[in-house]
């Protein structure tokens, strides 16, 4: 099987390079990267037979558009968009099959890509157009696990563990920022509560710009959680939460 690669960014970078340890025969498309399999010639990837969208979300559709007069209609091809909803606004000529990995880092960039990045990761599939096994077979060689929802299910979702804890992360340092003291005194806790606030600029704006409603609704919930700690048995909820947090990452 040849796999195509567009955006060699950390996700796309991170898939090229464990691709390639699996000896799949893998070529990548990058304007900003240059090496052995990497072109800059989209023609490169008329032969495959799957190919990953790796770019940022702004600029996803607009590859996804360019694609169509290039590959064939039995050419399997996925974006890794953190956001599902308006990749899946259209339908395409090829064998688009939408998918998300739970993976990466508060770094950027190829420099920062590595192998084994998606070893026991989660991968979102939202095959709205159909199914391909194809994909579920590259995933599950990567190490991820596959799960399937719809977008809209998958958007929701991301904002209540993704984009809305970036956010949030982004607040409280800035709330601390002004205080002397308290980036003195900042430790572990606090490195650790902040660590998304390190994120990509342009994911986060991708982010908080096209999952607004979502994110939006995400922060209600909060507070009210925030709300019903605070006004009844504190320590109990605590037990249950600590029970929950530790069986879901054992």
């Amino acid at each position: 099987m040849k796999i195509g690669i567009v955006g060699l960014g950390l996700i796309g970078g991170s898939i090229f390079k464990d691709l390639k340890k699996l000896n799949y025969n893998v070529v990548a498309i990058s304007q900003s990267q240059s090496g052995e399999n990497i072109y800059k010639d989209y023609n490169i990837l008329k032969d495959c037979d799957a190919v990953f969208v790796c770019t940022p979300m702004n600029k996803t559709l607009a590859v996804l558009d360019k694609l169509e007069n290039i590959l064939s209609k039995d050419t399997l091809v996925t974006d890794v968009c953190s956001l599902k909803s308006f990749v899946c606004a259209k339908k395409r000529p090829y064998k688009f099959v939408p998918s998300h990995p739970m993976a990466g880092t508060e770094h950027k960039g190829f420099e920062n890509s590595l192998e084994g990045l998606f070893k026991g990761a989660k991968w979102v599939i939202t095959p709205i157009f159909g199914e391909d096994e194809r994909l579920v077979e590259i995933i599950e060689k990567l190490g991820a696990k596959v799960i399937i929802t719809t977008p809209e299910k998958h958007d929701e979702a991301a904002a209540l563990i993704s984009h809305m804890p970036m956010l949030i992360s982004q607040a409280i340092f800035k709330t601390a920022m002004d205080n002397k003291l308290a980036l003195e005194m900042a430790s572990s806790g606090f490195r650790d509560m902040t660590r998304l606030a390190l994120s990509n600029e342009e994911m986060a704006n991708d982010m908080i710009e096209m999952n607004a409603d979502n994110i939006q609704m995400s922060i209600l919930k909060l507070y009210k959680s925030i709300g019903d700690l605070t006004n009844s048995d504190y320590p109990e909820q605590i037990k249950e939460i600590k029970l929950n947090r530790q069986s879901m990452f054992l």
